[in-house]
This record gives structure tokens, sequence and C-alpha cells, in this order.
């Protein structure tokens, strides 16, 4: 208080001020606020300030706005009231990275560190832990929750992940109601609802909402040599609707480069419109990735994350950075980074060293450019996170999952797209998603102001940029579903009753429930409005609607005739391919891949590469052959490019030394194929249909409908049509309508709905008993110490035997198949699998898949809802049989076709698995002592010395 204010103040105020001040410094919050050098933000003290009152507090701020302080100060509170703290977070980087402030602060004998791969100082009073080891730990009721006091929940908002949100919600409904939660979380859209749900299922919680960005982000476009501002610079300028204004250049740059777009009409205009190109090019075009570092260099905007949405797009980035010349590291900075890169990986051997690429990425590294990926090995990216905060790198290209949890944050980002593959198709970026990826521009405490940066494309548009820039919208929806581990750890600790009334608790049926009252209020409506339309369609002549229903049910059954006809069609051409077999040579009548093919797989039941097989042992698809094209491309054909019935042209050897992946072993067997094909002369077989006569017009049911509808009375009526009209939008609102009640019957106790799905899943297979299934058996004891998407395959596996004539490598490979899930498309070439007991084995577990996949269908429980076992993929089980075997590095990587960093992260998710069927197996079975060997064989070299996965 300054004293001037003091002196405006009478007596009374001024002693009033001077005991709120002596009350304050006595406080926690005060004590806590001398262990920083700056001052503390409103939201950060607000947040505090509840926490100290005993409140529960959800934060949502922005990226880089300090939120964590706030759990920090949770740790602080534990340690002054003698109790313990749990710090969660989603990934082990993370983790590491927290517990190393934390033991920098309140040193190393007060502070746990708990993830998948390390455990250091388990009894500590504060825990540095991932948030599935905590969800472990409810489940096993460990002795380790004695004196908890508060859970700080870092990045919540990561409930919203479709394959991992659920453990957050799991932690958050069955943590002791004694325990004080800390949600911190991205800025979303709907904080309030997040925070009615804490309110409801763990008593009074503080929403604490902060928009404030502590560093101003400015945005921009770089076209060609210029820097363009996003937005208008000066202030207020806004449009109609409130919104920021476009920069007028920008928008008026925009429509003249795409009013000069290249649209080739015809031949005589070409010369004339390159050219035009040529002069556009000269004005604006997207700059290299050289050329883009080189001018936030020298705008003085360095250091910079660049965000590539492709792993190889980020090391090609590199590259081309390199081959530009491009040195952003004087030769102190050269002689520290080689310092601090030698230091870190002076435990891996030389061999492995070559293979990692090592001495490439050290060359980036010098010149101050490094890639940031998940193919990366992780010893490799932390020395890139290291020297990039440390300022000795100063342009990285990373994919998205660097916007993701780790503190790195940069003076600007780059966005060189705004579409990203999104594990099916390329789709745009969304509001939330641009948000996140910007929101590492600015450093707090050293930057005045952070920048954005996208680059020109063709076709640019600024207002959906400015749109995407300028939306908050990112709310938290409910990843959450029953799993059968989830299950039967419930109905062990809660029984069954309690356990259906817990998850009624959850976030996702809160979320559904709510959802509910908007949907009754559009059925209202809905009514009123098929009021009216009954009205409009009545006809004098008859009952219209008795007339409507004849003619609905002759368009439905001509329909249905055509369908028929159809499926025989379907029916001919699946039953030709089904008699192809490997070396035949067919003509592809249609699709992308017409032409010439050599069948390298049928691809039918029993045959299909991936071994799986669907629910009813049917491929509704058909046969989806395996195919070598004359183009020298294999490719997995489709029903679709068999319009008609084929069948083989002629025959030729397939080597056995022909590889599906090698360029030449393609080009020569397309080149012998194409031999053949001019020595016998053949021609395309004609695949055009005959016009057969149509099924309609002899089926009786048609013919007495028709009659039907001629002699009924509205038939006649000159308003028909006009009715009929209305008829029909009375029919679609009424069939819309029903669709709305179905939707409210469906989200009232969706979730308690498929907990009984998954417990009547469990009671037959035994891992339940009693009528109601209130008993968990020996073997659904097991299954609570199984995590992971296929927990009821693995306890199956260890039910069945399967696994318990294995040696080490033959069940890493085995237990491979419950982890790993292949990146690449659904036609690649068949897996190879190791040979003997473990492809017998793996064939197995295939075959006990399949027995559950039929199962769950019979119970209703849908994969594509995220509950029930997903197929077991077999991509590892080479590579993990092969490591595990003692191979060395270099060999197994050049099996594998895989990145060095996706190769440790899937050892170490598959060392985690092993671990877990050690400890499930039963007493006495041969299968504990070999996964402990596996997991020795496995932990070694590449894998051992990597500390992240």
């Amino acid at each position: 208080m300054t004293d001037e204010k003091s002196d405006e103040m009478s007596p009374a105020e001024r002693y009033a001020a001077s005991r709120r001040r002596a009350v304050e410094n006595t406080t926690a919050l005060a004590q806590f606020r001398e262990l920083y050098d700056f001052g503390l933000d409103p939201f950060q003290i607000e947040a505090c300030e509840a926490l100290e009152a005993g409140s529960g507090v959800l934060v949502a701020a922005p990226t880089g706005s300090g939120k964590t302080i706030v759990g920090e100060f949770a740790v602080h509170l534990a340690l002054a009231e003698g109790r313990k703290c749990f710090y969660t977070t989603p990934i082990k980087a993370l983790s590491n990275q927290k517990y190393n402030d934390l033991a920098r602060r309140y040193g190393t004998d007060k502070v746990g560190l708990l993830t998948g791969d390390n455990s250091v100082n388990g009894d500590a009073p504060v825990i540095v832990m991932t948030t599935e080891v905590l969800r472990n730990m409810l489940y096993a009721g460990s002795a380790a929750l004695d004196g908890l006091g508060y859970v700080v929940m870092d990045e919540v908002h990561y409930l919203s992940d479709r394959f991992r949100g659920a453990v957050w919600e799991e932690v958050i409904i069955h943590l002791p109601q004694s325990v004080t939660l800390v949600s911190l979380s991205a800025t979303v859209s709907n904080a309030e609802e997040f925070g009615d749900w804490l309110d409801t299922v763990r008593g009074d919680t503080r929403v604490i909402v902060s928009e404030h960005r502590p560093v101003p982000l400015w945005q921009h476009v770089l076209a060609g040599r210029r820097m363009y501002d996003l937005f208008e610079e000066k202030a207020g300028a806004t449009d109609a609707r409130g919104r920021r204004e476009v920069n007028a250049d920008l928008e008026r740059l925009a429509r003249m480069e795409n009013q000069r777009t290249y649209h080739p009409r015809a031949k005589r205009g070409r010369e004339a419109d390159r050219e035009r190109e040529r002069r556009a090019r000269s004005r604006v075009w997207t700059p290299s990735r050289a050329e883009v570092i080189d001018k936030l260099d020298s705008e003085g905007l360095l250091p910079a994350i660049t965000f590539i949405f492709s792993r190889a797009g980020c090391e090609a980035a590199v590259q081309q950075c390199l081959y530009a010349g491009l040195r952003l590291n004087n030769d102190e900075a050269r002689a520290r980074v080689r310092a601090v890169v030698e230091e870190r990986t002076r435990s891996i051997p030389d061999e492995d060293l070559h293979v990692l690429g090592y001495f490439e990425w050290l060359e980036g590294l010098e010149r101050g450019i490094a890639a940031h990926h998940a193919g990366m090995l992780p010893a490799f990216k932390e020395v890139v996170e290291e020297l990039f905060t440390a300022g000795l790198v100063k342009a990285v290209f990373a994919t998205e999952t660097l916007a993701l949890g780790i503190n790195m944050p940069a003076r600007s980002v780059v966005l060189e797209k705004l579409v990203k593959w999104n594990g099916e198709m390329h789709a745009d970026i969304t509001p939330g998603e641009y948000t996140q990826l910007t929101g590492r521009a600015g450093r707090r405490g050293i930057d005045v102001e952070g920048h954005a940066v996208v680059l020109w494309q063709r076709g640019f548009d600024p207002g959906a940029v400015a749109g995407l820039a300028g939306t908050r919208t990112y709310p938290l929806r409910s990843s959450f579903k029953p799993s059968y581990n989830m299950a039967v750890n419930l109905v062990g600790q809660f029984g069954r009753h309690r356990s259906r009334e817990l998850l009624e608790t959850s976030f996702a049926q809160f979320q559904a429930d709510r959802s509910v009252v908007g949907i009754s209020r559009q059925v209202q409506r809905n009514e009123e409005g098929l009021d009216g339309y009954k009205e409009s369609m009545t006809c004098h002549l008859g009952d219209f609607d008795e007339y409507m229903a004849l003619r609905r049910e002759l368009k439905d059954r001509e329909a249905h005739l055509s369908r028929q006809g159809a499926a025989l069609r379907r029916a001919a051409a699946t039953e030709a391919l089904e008699k192809l077999k490997p070396g035949d040579i067919i003509h592809v009548p249609a699709g992308k891949y017409a032409g010439l093919a050599l069948v390298l797989e049928p691809g039918i039941p029993g045959v299909r590469a991936s071994g799986h097989i669907p629910r009813d042992g049917v491929h509704h698809d058909g046969p989806r052959p395996l195919v070598l094209t004359a183009e020298r491309q294999v490719k997995r054909l489709a029903q679709l490019d068999f319009p008609v019935p084929v069948e083989a042209l002629d025959r030729m050897r397939i080597p056995k030394s022909f590889n599906p992946r090698s360029p030449q072993s393609r080009r020569d067997l397309a080149s012998a194929m194409r031999s053949k094909a001019g020595t016998a002369g053949w021609a395309a077989p004609p695949h055009h249909r005959r016009k057969d006569r149509s099924a309609a017009a002899d089926d009786t049911e048609i013919m007495r409908l028709r009659a039907a509808i001629r002699a009924h009375p509205c038939h006649g009526c000159d308003q028909r049509e006009d009715h009929a009209r209305w008829a029909e939008r009375y029919h679609r609102l009424r069939r819309d309508t029903q669709q709305l009640e179905r939707r409210i019957e469906g989200r009232t106790n969706t979730i308690a709905r498929t907990f009984d799905r998954v417990c009547a899943v469990l009671s037959e297979l035994g891992y339940l008993q009693g009528a109601d299934g209130e008993t968990v058996t020996p073997e659904g004891r097991r299954l609570a110490r199984l995590y992971g998407e296929l927990d009821l395959l693995a306890s199956e596996c260890l039910r069945d035997g399967v696994w318990d004539g294995l040696n080490p490598a033959e069940l890493a490979a085995c237990a491979s198949a419950l982890v790993y899930e292949s990146r690449q498309a659904d036609d690649a070439a068949a897996p190879k699998l190791p040979s003997g007991a473990a492809r017998a084995a793996l064939g197995e577990m295939v075959r006990i898949w399949g027995r559950l996949d039929a199962l769950e269908e019979d119970h209703r429980i849908n994969q594509t809802e995220g509950v029930g076992q997903r197929e077991p993929d077999l991509g590892f089980a080479w590579p993990a049989y092969r490591w595990a075997s003692g191979h060395g590095l270099d060999a197994v990587l050049g099996d594998a076709d895989m990145p060095a960093g996706d190769f440790v992260r899937w050892c170490k998710q598959l060392i985690d698995v092993l671990g877990q069927i050690s400890e499930a197996a039963p007493e006495g079975s041969p299968v504990r002592r070999t996964a402990r060997k596996a997991v020795d064989g496995l932990l070694r070299g590449v894998v051992a010395y990597s500390s992240v996965g």
C-alpha cells in the first residue's frame, strides 16, 4: 500500500488494513509466495486461497500461464500439514520433468517418482506419477494411499482422450472424499459444466477460469518474403459480429492470387497462363522451410517450433535446412551442444549410434536445428528438449505431440498447413487444436510477446485462419466407458449394485443427462409441427395417411427388389474371387487399379494375412485379394473393384524370394507379368452387363400394390400431390421425432447399461458368479491385475495355458499382440512371424479373440463405442522375438521397418504388460518365470538406456 493511499485512510481503516496484512502474512500462501522471485497472478492467488480454505479447485487457463503454480501450492500445503500429495501427469516425460522440478525445490528425500519405467523413493510424502499408476493403486487398495491429503491432476482435459481418458474419471470417482482434488486444465469452453460435475462427485469445488495470456500472442501470415499481420493493427477494429477485422492487405492479396489460379482450358492458352503464373509467383509463394527459419532469424523471432503433421516431414525439414547451409549457432554454442550431447549419450554403444542416425542428428543440433516426434529415440528427444530450453537449439520441427504436456515454450510457433491426417482422413485442424499448438508461443519472463505464423498456401483463406485464431471453443467431452478390468475391480471392492451407482456418477453420464433436456424440448417442438402437417395433408375423399402407406410400401418393395438384384450380382463376383489362387493373372475390371494384376494372396477367410476373423466368421466386404499391378504397386483390392465376375487369364510362379516391400522385387515380377501378357496377347475382357428384364415387372406384390393405389379414393383427388408433399413432410418429421425419442431413451442410464453387458460377459466366462454377478471368482481376481485394451484376451490365454510351453522370446512375441497397434494401412503385406511354438500360440490367441468377439456381439458390446476387445495385431511379434532373443539393434530395426523411437516405445509397453502377466499368472505357472525372463531379455541396450517411454 502506498504512503499516499495510507494518508487518505482514517485511523480505523489503517488499523483494519494492518490487521489484514498481519493475518495474510501468517497464511501458508504468504510463506509459499516467498519461494518465488515473481508475483502471482490474480487467478493463481484465487485458486490458492480456495485450496487453503479447504475447497477443491478446477483451474482452466491457457498454456504457459502458470497454472502449475496451483499444483505446487498443493504440494506445499501437504508438506506443511504432514500429509501426502500425489502429483499426476498424463505422460512419463512430463512426470520426469515435474519430479526434477519438485526435487530441486523440496529435496530428493521428500519427492518420489512412480511411472511404468521408474520407481524412485516410493514412500516419499510427495510422489509424481502417471495417472494410470494412481488408478491401479486405488483398485489395489495400496497402503501408499494412507495419509493422502491432496491429488493434483495436471492436464485433466486428457479425459477427452478416446483411448486413455476413462482413467482420469476412474481416479476422480474413486478417490476418498477426504482427499482434496486440484484439477489443472487447458482453456475449455465448458469449464463450468465440468466444475458442476466435480462439485457433485467431489464436494465443494471452485472453478477458476483465466483467458488471459501472460505473454500477448501476435498472429501472422508469411507469404513469400513478407510477413503480414493476420488482424488489423488499429485498436478496436472489429466487424459487425464483434470479431477482430482481418488485415485488408492480406484479404486483397488472397483475392488477387485466387483469381490468378491456373486452370488450363485449351492447349493454345497454356503458355500465356504459365507466364502469368510465373509473374504471380514473383509476388507471393509458399516459402521453403529454410527460407522460413532464415526470415524468423532476421526478424529476431527465434527460437521457433514449426509444427509439421508428419514424422517424415520433420526429418526432411532438418535435412533441407542443412542442405541450405543454415547455421544458427556460433562456435561457442556448437561446443556446448557437443558437450551436452556426448554427456547424455555416452551410455549408448558405438555400434548403435550409427544405426540411430546419431551423426546426422548431431550435425543438426550443432547448427541449432532439430526434429522432435514420437518416432525418435526417447534419449534423443530429451536432449532436444534440454538444448531448446537452454537456447542452444533455435529451430525445432515437431509433430503435434509436442503441444501436449512437456514444458518447451518458444518465441514463435509456425504452422505449415492447417490440415492434418486424423487416422481416417485429412481434416482441417479445429480451433481447439490451433489454440493448443500456438499456445507454445511466448516464453513467460523472457519474451515481451509471442508470435504465431501460418504459411501461405495456394487457395489461402485469411478469414478461415482468423476464425481459428479467434475462436475459443474447446469443449471437454467424456470418453468414459466401462472395461472388463474396471468391472471386476469395482465389483470386488463395492459389489455389483454399488458399482452401478458409482458409474452413474461419471462425467459421461452427467453430460448425457444434461443433453437429454435439449432433446426433449426439440421433441415438443416437433410434435407441434406434426399437428400442423397432419391438418394440411387431410383429404376430403378418404384417409390420405392410408393412401400414403400404400405408396411407401410400393416404393420399399421396388427398392428391395433392386437391392436383391445387386446382391445376386455381388454374390457371383464374390464366388469368382474365392476361386483365385496365388500366381493367377487376372484383369481387374474397374476401380483405380483396373488392368492386369498378379494375385499374391486371395484374401478370403482363413487366408487373409492378418489372420483376423469377423464376429460371425463372414467377411461382409467379400474377398479382398492382395495383388501386384502392372504399374508395380502392391495393393489390396476391394469388392468395388469387381462389379462382374473375374477369372484367371493365366498363371505364373511367384519366386520365394519375392518381397512386396522391395521396389526391385516388385519391378522384376511386374515386368515378367507384362512380358507374359504381351506374348499371350490378352485383351481386356468386356465387363458391361446385358440389360436384364427387371424383377419388378413380374412381381405379383408390386402389381397388387399398384392396383390398390389406383383403386383408393384419394388417388382421384385434384390436390393429391399437394397432400402428398405435406404427408412426406409429416412422415419425415415423425421419423426424426422417433429418432430423438430413441436418443433420449438411449442416453438415460447408458453407462450402467454398458456395465451390465460387460458383467454379463464376465459372468458367462466365470469371472463373476452368483445370481447378480456379485462375487468375483479367482479368475476374476487375476483379470483385475491385467490392464489394457486386451485385458480379457490376456486373462483367457492364461486360463487356457496358451503360453505355458513358450520360452522367453516366444512369450514376448505373443504378448506383443496385446499392446501393438500398427500405423500402416489395412493393405499392408502379412507380418512376419516366428516359427514353431510362438506361431501356434499366436494362432490360438487369434482363435480365442474370435470366440470373445462373437460373445461380445451376443451381449451387444460394440467395439466402435470403445468397449470390448479390439483385434490383436501381430505386427510387432517378429521384432519383439528377435530383440528378446538377443539380436543386435541394426538387425532388428532393419527387419522391423520401424523408427527407433517407436521400437523403444512398443518395447516399454510390452515390458509393462509382461510384468502384469507375471503378477497375474497362477501360482506355480511356468509363465510367471518366463515373463520375468522375457522382461530381462527386452530391457537391454537401446531400451534400457531410454529413460522415457
